[in-house]
Protein backbone atom coordinates (compact mmCIF):
# COMPACT_ATOMS: atom_id res chain seq x y z
CA UNK A 1 0.00 0.00 0.00
CA UNK A 2 1.85 3.08 -1.21
CA UNK A 3 0.34 5.92 0.79
CA UNK A 4 -2.73 6.94 2.72
CA UNK A 5 -4.51 10.25 2.45
CA UNK A 6 -7.29 11.33 4.80
CA UNK A 7 -8.90 14.64 5.79
CA UNK A 8 -7.40 14.67 9.28
CA UNK A 9 -8.05 17.86 11.19
CA UNK A 10 -6.27 19.29 14.22
CA UNK A 11 -6.35 17.10 17.31
CA UNK A 12 -6.68 18.11 20.94
CA UNK A 13 -3.73 16.70 22.89
CA UNK A 14 -5.32 15.13 25.98
CA UNK A 15 -8.31 13.56 27.63
CA UNK A 16 -11.64 12.13 26.49
CA UNK A 17 -12.01 14.73 23.73
CA UNK A 18 -8.66 13.61 22.30
CA UNK A 19 -9.79 9.97 22.28
CA UNK A 20 -13.09 10.87 20.62
CA UNK A 21 -11.23 12.72 17.87
CA UNK A 22 -8.90 9.75 17.41
CA UNK A 23 -11.80 7.30 17.13
CA UNK A 24 -13.53 9.44 14.52
CA UNK A 25 -10.39 9.92 12.46
CA UNK A 26 -9.44 6.25 12.75
CA UNK A 27 -12.87 5.33 11.35
CA UNK A 28 -11.91 7.30 8.23
CA UNK A 29 -8.55 5.54 7.97
CA UNK A 30 -9.99 2.08 8.66
CA UNK A 31 -12.41 2.39 5.77
CA UNK A 32 -9.52 3.25 3.44
CA UNK A 33 -7.20 0.44 4.55
CA UNK A 34 -9.71 -2.44 4.67
CA UNK A 35 -9.03 -3.52 1.05
CA UNK A 36 -5.33 -3.86 1.91
CA UNK A 37 -5.62 -5.68 5.25
CA UNK A 38 -4.08 -9.16 5.43
CA UNK A 39 -5.01 -11.71 8.08
CA UNK A 40 -2.16 -13.94 9.33
CA UNK A 41 -2.25 -16.83 11.79
CA UNK A 42 0.59 -18.50 13.67
CA UNK A 43 1.33 -20.03 17.08
CA UNK A 44 1.15 -17.40 19.80
CA UNK A 45 4.48 -15.49 19.82
CA UNK A 46 4.07 -14.94 23.57
CA UNK A 47 3.88 -18.64 24.40
CA UNK A 48 0.18 -18.83 25.20
CA UNK A 49 -1.72 -21.99 24.14
CA UNK A 50 -3.69 -20.25 21.40
CA UNK A 51 -3.46 -19.48 17.71
CA UNK A 52 -2.49 -15.85 17.16
CA UNK A 53 -4.33 -13.93 14.47
CA UNK A 54 -2.70 -10.74 13.16
CA UNK A 55 -4.62 -8.19 11.11
CA UNK A 56 -2.11 -5.96 9.32
CA UNK A 57 -1.48 -3.63 6.40
CA UNK A 58 1.79 -2.35 4.90
CA UNK A 59 2.59 1.22 3.88
CA UNK A 60 5.30 3.20 2.10
CA UNK A 61 4.53 6.42 3.96
CA UNK A 62 2.36 7.68 6.81
CA UNK A 63 2.14 11.14 8.33
CA UNK A 64 2.92 11.72 11.98
CA UNK A 65 -0.78 12.38 12.62
CA UNK A 66 -1.88 9.16 10.93
CA UNK A 67 0.58 7.13 13.00
CA UNK A 68 -0.71 8.80 16.15
CA UNK A 69 -4.28 7.81 15.30
CA UNK A 70 -3.25 4.20 14.61
CA UNK A 71 -1.41 3.93 17.92
CA UNK A 72 -4.40 5.45 19.71
CA UNK A 73 -6.50 2.66 18.12
CA UNK A 74 -4.20 0.02 19.63
CA UNK A 75 -2.09 -0.79 16.59
CA UNK A 76 1.57 -1.77 16.75
CA UNK A 77 4.38 -1.28 14.21
CA UNK A 78 6.55 -3.99 12.67
CA UNK A 79 8.78 -2.59 9.92
CA UNK A 80 6.49 -0.81 7.45
CA UNK A 81 3.45 -2.74 8.67
CA UNK A 82 0.87 -1.79 11.26
CA UNK A 83 -1.04 -4.59 12.94
CA UNK A 84 -3.55 -5.41 15.62
CA UNK A 85 -4.43 -8.72 17.29
CA UNK A 86 -7.77 -10.33 16.44
CA UNK A 87 -7.35 -13.75 18.00
CA UNK A 88 -10.47 -15.94 18.02
CA UNK A 89 -10.30 -17.43 21.52
CA UNK A 90 -7.89 -15.15 23.40
CA UNK A 91 -7.89 -11.49 24.43
CA UNK A 92 -4.71 -11.46 26.51
CA UNK A 93 -2.90 -8.76 24.46
CA UNK A 94 -4.16 -5.48 25.91
CA UNK A 95 -2.63 -2.22 24.57
CA UNK A 96 -1.21 -0.09 27.37
CA UNK A 97 -0.12 3.55 27.41
CA UNK A 98 1.04 6.08 29.99
CA UNK A 99 0.40 9.75 30.51
CA UNK A 100 3.92 10.88 31.52
CA UNK A 101 2.61 14.02 33.22
CA UNK A 102 0.53 11.86 35.60
CA UNK A 103 2.94 9.00 36.31
CA UNK A 104 4.02 8.42 39.91
CA UNK A 105 6.86 5.89 40.48
CA UNK A 106 6.50 3.27 43.19
CA UNK A 107 9.26 2.31 45.61
CA UNK A 108 10.71 -0.42 43.39
CA UNK A 109 10.81 1.91 40.39
CA UNK A 110 12.53 4.64 42.40
CA UNK A 111 15.16 2.10 43.43
CA UNK A 112 15.70 1.05 39.80
CA UNK A 113 16.10 4.70 38.81
CA UNK A 114 18.66 5.32 41.56
CA UNK A 115 20.52 2.07 40.84
CA UNK A 116 21.22 3.11 37.25
CA UNK A 117 22.34 6.70 37.72
CA UNK A 118 25.87 5.62 36.76
CA UNK A 119 24.66 5.00 33.18
CA UNK A 120 24.79 7.43 30.28
CA UNK A 121 21.51 7.62 28.36
CA UNK A 122 22.07 8.72 24.75
CA UNK A 123 19.32 9.36 22.20
CA UNK A 124 20.43 9.14 18.59
CA UNK A 125 19.92 7.61 15.17
CA UNK A 126 19.09 3.95 14.68
CA UNK A 127 22.57 2.39 14.51
CA UNK A 128 23.41 -0.88 12.83
CA UNK A 129 26.90 -1.67 14.09
CA UNK A 130 28.70 -4.66 15.58
CA UNK A 131 28.18 -3.49 19.17
CA UNK A 132 24.41 -3.25 18.87
CA UNK A 133 24.09 -6.38 16.75
CA UNK A 134 26.22 -8.37 19.18
CA UNK A 135 24.23 -7.29 22.24
CA UNK A 136 20.90 -7.85 20.50
CA UNK A 137 21.99 -11.36 19.44
CA UNK A 138 23.13 -12.14 22.99
CA UNK A 139 19.78 -10.99 24.37
CA UNK A 140 17.74 -13.00 21.84
CA UNK A 141 19.80 -16.16 22.25
CA UNK A 142 19.64 -15.94 26.06
CA UNK A 143 16.01 -14.98 26.50
CA UNK A 144 14.38 -16.69 23.50
CA UNK A 145 16.73 -19.50 22.35
CA UNK A 146 13.98 -21.67 20.84
CA UNK A 147 12.94 -19.01 18.33
CA UNK A 148 16.43 -18.72 16.82
CA UNK A 149 15.90 -15.07 15.90
CA UNK A 150 18.91 -12.96 14.93
CA UNK A 151 19.71 -9.29 15.34
CA UNK A 152 20.10 -8.71 11.58
CA UNK A 153 16.51 -9.83 11.07
CA UNK A 154 15.21 -7.65 13.90
CA UNK A 155 16.98 -4.55 12.60
CA UNK A 156 16.30 -5.17 8.93
CA UNK A 157 12.68 -6.35 9.13
CA UNK A 158 11.34 -5.04 12.45
CA UNK A 159 13.11 -1.85 13.53
CA UNK A 160 14.02 -0.16 10.23
CA UNK A 161 11.16 1.43 8.30
CA UNK A 162 10.04 4.40 6.20
CA UNK A 163 6.78 5.26 8.01
CA UNK A 164 7.99 6.47 11.42
CA UNK A 165 10.65 8.70 12.94
CA UNK A 166 12.54 5.85 14.58
CA UNK A 167 15.37 6.50 17.02
CA UNK A 168 17.58 4.48 19.36
CA UNK A 169 18.28 5.23 23.00
CA UNK A 170 21.53 3.73 24.28
CA UNK A 171 22.35 2.87 27.88
CA UNK A 172 26.10 2.83 28.49
CA UNK A 173 28.40 2.26 31.44
CA UNK A 174 31.42 4.26 30.34
CA UNK A 175 32.03 2.82 26.85
CA UNK A 176 30.19 -0.47 27.45
CA UNK A 177 26.75 -0.83 25.85
CA UNK A 178 24.32 -2.35 28.37
CA UNK A 179 21.03 -1.81 26.55
CA UNK A 180 19.25 -0.20 23.63
CA UNK A 181 15.68 1.00 23.27
CA UNK A 182 14.11 1.30 19.81
CA UNK A 183 11.40 3.98 19.75
CA UNK A 184 9.18 5.86 17.31
CA UNK A 185 8.87 9.57 18.16
CA UNK A 186 6.00 11.77 17.04
CA UNK A 187 4.81 15.23 17.95
CA UNK A 188 2.51 13.87 20.66
CA UNK A 189 3.60 10.25 21.19
CA UNK A 190 6.49 7.92 21.78
CA UNK A 191 5.97 4.32 20.73
CA UNK A 192 8.21 1.81 22.51
CA UNK A 193 9.10 -0.68 19.77
CA UNK A 194 11.66 -2.95 21.44
CA UNK A 195 14.21 -3.05 24.24
CA UNK A 196 17.16 -5.40 24.57
CA UNK A 197 19.90 -5.49 27.20
CA UNK A 198 22.88 -7.39 28.56
CA UNK A 199 21.39 -10.46 30.35
CA UNK A 200 24.29 -10.44 32.84
CA UNK A 201 23.03 -7.06 34.13
CA UNK A 202 19.60 -8.32 35.19
CA UNK A 203 20.06 -6.99 38.74
CA UNK A 204 19.86 -3.45 37.40
CA UNK A 205 16.19 -3.85 36.33
CA UNK A 206 17.06 -2.27 33.00
CA UNK A 207 13.58 -2.87 31.57
CA UNK A 208 12.12 -0.71 34.33
CA UNK A 209 14.87 1.90 33.92
CA UNK A 210 14.18 2.01 30.18
CA UNK A 211 10.50 2.89 30.71
CA UNK A 212 11.40 5.47 33.36
CA UNK A 213 13.88 7.03 30.91
CA UNK A 214 11.20 7.14 28.19
CA UNK A 215 8.83 8.85 30.61
CA UNK A 216 11.49 11.49 31.28
CA UNK A 217 12.07 11.92 27.55
CA UNK A 218 8.33 12.48 27.02
CA UNK A 219 8.33 15.13 29.73
CA UNK A 220 11.36 16.88 28.23
CA UNK A 221 9.75 16.90 24.76
CA UNK A 222 6.24 17.79 26.02
CA UNK A 223 4.84 14.52 24.63
CA UNK A 224 1.47 13.46 26.04
CA UNK A 225 1.40 9.68 25.45
CA UNK A 226 3.87 6.83 25.83
CA UNK A 227 2.71 3.62 24.14
CA UNK A 228 4.24 0.51 25.71
CA UNK A 229 2.78 -2.14 23.41
CA UNK A 230 0.85 -4.98 25.01
CA UNK A 231 0.34 -5.76 28.67
CA UNK A 232 -0.13 -9.54 28.87
CA UNK A 233 -1.02 -10.63 32.39
CA UNK A 234 -0.20 -14.29 31.68
CA UNK A 235 3.35 -13.52 30.49
CA UNK A 236 5.97 -12.31 32.95
CA UNK A 237 8.02 -10.46 30.32
CA UNK A 238 4.94 -8.40 29.35
CA UNK A 239 3.17 -8.19 32.73
CA UNK A 240 5.60 -5.79 34.42
CA UNK A 241 4.32 -2.88 32.32
CA UNK A 242 1.17 -2.86 34.45
CA UNK A 243 3.22 -1.76 37.48
CA UNK A 244 3.60 1.73 35.96
CA UNK A 245 0.63 3.67 37.30
CA UNK A 246 -1.53 5.36 36.56
CA UNK A 247 -1.78 3.77 33.14
CA UNK A 248 -4.48 3.31 30.54
CA UNK A 249 -5.65 0.05 28.95
CA UNK A 250 -7.53 -0.17 25.67
CA UNK A 251 -10.57 -2.28 26.52
CA UNK A 252 -12.79 -2.62 23.49
CA UNK A 253 -12.47 0.74 21.77
CA UNK A 254 -11.98 2.88 24.88
CA UNK A 255 -8.95 3.69 26.99
CA UNK A 256 -9.69 2.95 30.65
CA UNK A 257 -7.52 4.45 33.37
CA UNK A 258 -6.02 2.24 36.07
CA UNK A 259 -4.91 4.18 39.13
CA UNK A 260 -4.16 1.62 41.84
CA UNK A 261 -5.21 -1.82 42.93
CA UNK A 262 -5.58 -5.04 40.93
CA UNK A 263 -5.17 -5.10 37.17
CA UNK A 264 -8.23 -4.75 34.96
CA UNK A 265 -8.96 -7.76 32.77
CA UNK A 266 -10.23 -7.51 29.18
Amino acid sequence: MKSLQSPLTSLPRLGSEYDQWCRREFAILREKIEPYVVEMTMPCPYGLPHTARFSQASFDHLTDRQLEVFFAAGYRRNGNSLYTMRCWDCHACVPIRLRPDQFQPNRSQRRAWKRNQDLSVILGELELDLGHLGLCDLFLQTRYPRERNRAYGYYGEFFCNTIANTRQMQFRLDDKLLGASIIDIGENFINAVYFYFDPSEARRSLGTFNILSLIELCREMDISYLYLGYRIAETRAMRYKGAFKPHQLLLGERWVEVQKGPELQP
